[in-house]
């Protein structure tokens, strides 16, 4: 005699496809999670933006109060700002550093653009080459400015260039490209191939499949390679008190230093040149934020 073993009926389709709930016991933990990964990232917010607090708060302060009491509330002013405005030529040295940030910014993006393209589709005859020209690259990211500041003095002097937007243009390109190259190469490793091959096959040469394919589809990677390049334009002091001697061709930078005289420092006036110094870099942070954020490349290739 066999006994049969009855299979449990299966559950109705609806209850199947039902999402069961989420016991509390697991629900607490990733809660807890959470709230301390915001925590962690809105201190994080809270340390970077203080600074900027700090610089706007005391640029309205009388100069005595800010080594005194830089807390107090009971005596702003706004003077600092007509101080700074009447003191400093903001056109020309807005001018200037724009000036000076177009030029460096375009040229040292096209040869990053140049370079990364080269070592990551170029085939070359010995692997060595590829590996030194990396590492040269990166090598130039571990030299400090200051080391740079006498010999590119030297080389001014020497092309007579000393006093010029290209004694500040050229070390600008050259400092930027070591970064911008490596944070391409980065890019086009991950690069989909069947993007370029597709062109190819179109008829499209180098220099269009260079320019009018790939780059456009850069778009996240150039943006942030023009945030960090002209807002370090834009703070640059080593080589621009060194290079520039002619008071018309002031830029941004060095006009934060007019306030510190030789006995005097007039912190008011120099908290309020900062704070005016800071917005055109804290309005391109807005301009290109979504930019930085966005992945252009995802969907371009169905596999």
């Amino acid at each position: 005699m066999t006994s049969t073993i009855s299979e449990p009926r299966d559950r109705p389709r609806a209850a199947r496809d039902t999402p069961q709930k989420e016991s509390p016991s697991r629900r607490r933990p990733r809660r807890k999670r959470v709230f301390i990964m915001g925590g962690i990232a809105y201190l994080v917010t809270f340390l970077i933006v203080l600074p900027i607090l700090w610089i706007a708060l005391l640029s309205i302060q009388p100069s005595d109060n800010i080594l005194g009491n830089p807390l107090s509330l009971a005596e702003l002013t706004f003077d600092n700002y007509l101080n700074a405005i009447q003191a400093l030529p903001l056109l020309r040295m807005y001018g200037n550093t724009i000036v000076i940030a177009v030029a460096s910014v375009t040229v040292g993006t096209a040869i990053s653009f140049m370079s990364a393209f080269a070592l990551t589709r170029m085939i070359f005859r010995r692997r060595s080459v590829q590996s030194s020209t990396r590492f040269y690259l990166l090598a130039g990211l571990a030299i400090p400015v200051y080391i740079l500041l006498f010999p590119v003095y030297r080389l001014d002097l020497a092309l007579g260039i000393f006093g010029t937007y290209w004694a500040l243009i050229l070390p600008y390109v050259a400092v930027s490209i070591p970064f911008n190259t490596l944070l391409m190469t980065g890019f086009l490793r991950e690069f989909p191939g069947e993007i370029e091959e597709a062109a190819i096959i179109d008829g499209v040469g180098l220099w269009r499949l260079c320019w009018t394919v790939v780059l456009p589809l850069m778009k996240p990677v150039v943006a942030t390679i023009l945030i960090f390049n002209v807002v370090y334009v834009f703070n640059e002091f080593p080589f621009a008190s060194i290079l520039i001697n002619d008071p018309d061709m002031v830029t941004v930078s060095l006009a934060v230093s007019r306030f510190q005289g030789q006995y005097t420092v007039d912190y008011g006036g120099m908290m309020a040149a900062a704070t005016l110094v800071l917005l055109p870099q804290l309005i391109i942070y807005a301009l290109f934020q979504k930019q930085v954020i966005a992945g252009m490349t995802v969907g371009a290739v169905k596999g």
